[in-house]
């Protein structure tokens, strides 16, 4: 992208721009036809997952006013409670603190060039995918990069920092699932198997959308004592409780 068509693009995409060509960045922005406020949106005019937009939520720091930002998949929701974990407390960010710290207007914040340094983290849900997509600082523009890319343009390596994706659990098996735990964490120890006949595998987690047990855990299940089949529900215990109000 040679000056005479960056001095045509938005300012805040040209704040981008600029700073994609420092990198050496082999894409630069792209206008899409139509707006990409939120990320279904974006998806939608890319065709592409949703889950390959890496959406940019802006936090307020109750401790020191700072913007937090936390880049996360498309297809998913931020934990604050995971992100408090790490950053400390966290507030609403309104439009106007949102645009006084990162230069962008919500619809179109890019998880780089922002107008004053923020605390940054990043979703390695992401890294499910070779290739995602950004906004570029207008709710037209989007740009193109790879995972590792986002994690070198903004110095951060990614966390977990959203809620657990098992918004497919059938209920009934999460009903089932529930009141064993309960039953056995009453008891203490158990041997009872938390199998509702759910055997189908959430790949980012690697874990069993019916009982919520990791693949590791599965295989382990039938060589555990008593105790050891404990733990795995105890474990199974603090997954309900990410997802279950």
């Amino acid at each position: 992208m040679c000056g005479s068509e960056l001095l045509s693009l938005p300012e805040g995409v040209q704040r981008v721009a600029a700073v994609l060509q420092s990198h050496e960045h082999p894409h630069m922005p792209v206008m899409l036809d139509q707006a990409a406020r939120t990320a279904q949106q974006a998806a939608d005019g890319l065709g592409v997952a949703l889950g390959q937009i890496a959406k940019s939520i802006i936090f307020r720091r109750l401790s020191d006013d700072a913007a937090v930002l936390v880049i996360t998949s498309g297809d998913r929701r931020v934990d604050q409670k995971k992100v408090e974990a790490i950053v400390g407390p966290l507030g609403r960010a309104d439009a106007a603190f949102v645009k006084a710290s990162t230069g962008f207007s919500i619809g179109g914040v890019a998880p780089i060039a922002h107008a004053k340094p923020c605390v940054t983290l990043m979703d390695e849900d992401l890294f499910r995918f070779d290739d995602i997509w950004a906004a570029a600082g207008h709710p037209h523009a989007v740009f193109q990069l790879t995972p590792n890319q986002l994690c070198d343009m903004t110095g951060v390596m990614e966390s977990d920092v959203v809620e657990w994706p098992f918004a497919d659990m059938p209920a009934g098996a999460r009903k089932v699932l529930s009141d064993r735990s309960a039953s056995v964490q009453a008891a203490g120890k158990s041997s009872m198997s938390p199998c509702v006949s759910v055997c189908r595998m959430e790949e980012v987690k690697d874990m069993c959308l019916g009982c919520l047990r990791t693949r590791d855990e599965l295989r382990a299940w039938s060589t555990l004592d008593e105790d050891g089949k404990f733990v795995v529900w105890t474990a199974i215990a603090q997954r309900l409780q990410g997802r279950i109000t």
